[in-house]
């Protein structure tokens, strides 16, 4: 996977890794990641020297989805199962270290505690908000379009290359 944060070029030794403007010129352009992913694919398959290659979203949104509304019930049911979840997995590890055969104490230590502070914690941070946020959500960051640079070296056959995947029928789905 690679880093956002890093340029086309590599760091010199030393130097922190900070983010940088992308560079190169545009070969095109396409309304969602999918289109730009499946362009950059298809120069791949045709041996552009993809490395050389950068898609760049554009006019960025966070985008935040309502999966659904809060209650009480569904706070304290999400605090209880996600500290039961942590409580088993320390009493898990409580439990190896402890004499053959008594490692179910811990088990059950761990999972009744984590689904003790599982509660107290979604209660206090449920009421911390007085009523001001009772849905939940999940972001996204998504991009009004998406460019594709290449180096200007390359610029002119890569955009050669897409004008001829323009033209090819979209795969079926």
């Amino acid at each position: 996977m690679s880093n956002p944060f890093t340029g086309a070029s590599r760091p010199t030794p030393g130097t922190p890794n900070l983010p940088t403007p992308p560079t190169g010129w545009p070969i095109g352009s396409y309304s969602t990641y999918e289109e730009a992913q499946r362009a950059v694919d298809y120069l791949a398959d045709t041996d552009f020297p993809v490395q050389e290659v950068t898609i760049v979203g554009v006019d960025l949104m966070l985008v935040e989805r309502v999966t659904g509304r809060l209650s009480w019930g569904r706070v304290l049911g999400g605090g209880a199962a996600s500290g039961a979840w942590f409580g088993l997995l320390v009493g898990l590890i409580m439990g190896m270290f402890t004499p053959q055969g008594s490692w179910l104490g811990p088990v059950l230590a761990g999972l009744g505690a984590g689904v003790l502070f599982g509660l107290v914690f979604a209660a206090v941070g449920y009421a911390s908000t007085r009523g001001r946020r009772d849905f939940s959500s999940a972001s996204q960051l998504v991009a009004g379009r998406y460019d594709v640079l290449a180096q200007p070296r390359h610029a002119e056959q890569g955009r050669d290359l897409l004008a001829k995947l323009a033209m090819r029928p979209p795969p079926a789905q």
